[in-house]
C-alpha cells in the first residue's frame, strides 16, 4: 500500500479525514460518549469502563488527543481527560457542512 499524498488535498479535507480517522474505532466512540456524559474522567477509570487493557486505552486516548478532540491535565499521578469544547464545535460544524453540501438526486445510480 502506498503513502497517502496529503499535499494533494486541501487543508480542510486533511483535517476532516484526521478527525474521522480518530473517531473510526468503537472504543474511541465509547470514550467520547463517556467523557461527554461525565464531563471529565480520570484515565484509569476508562480502563474499567471499556474493559480494555491500560496500554490499549492509552493508545485510544492518544489518538483522540492527537486529533485535538480531547485534552488532558495531570493531577498528581492521574491524567484527567475531557472533550476540547472549542475543537469539538469546530469539528461538528465542519462535519455538518460536509453532509449538508452533498445533494444527491433521486435518480442517482
Amino acid at each position: 500500500m502506498g503513502l497517502t499524498k496529503t499535499e494533494n488535498f486541501t487543508e480542510a479535507q486533511n483535517e476532516l479525514a484526521k478527525m474521522l480517522k480518530a473517531l473510526a474505532h468503537p472504543a474511541r466512540i465509547a470514550i467520547i460518549e463517556h467523557l461527554i456524559k461525565a464531563n471529565a474522567c480520570i484515565g484509569n477509570d476508562l480502563v474499567d469502563i471499556l474493559g480494555l487493557a491500560q496500554p490499549t486505552t492509552s493508545q485510544h486516548l492518544r489518538e483522540l488527543k492527537d486529533a485535538g478532540i480531547i485534552k488532558g491535565t495531570i493531577e498528581g499521578t492521574s491524567m484527567n481527560y475531557c472533550i476540547d469544547q472549542v475543537k469539538w464545535k469546530q469539528y461538528a460544524d465542519k462535519l455538518n457542512a460536509f453532509f449538508v453540501t452533498v445533494n444527491v438526486s433521486d435518480g442517482c445510480c
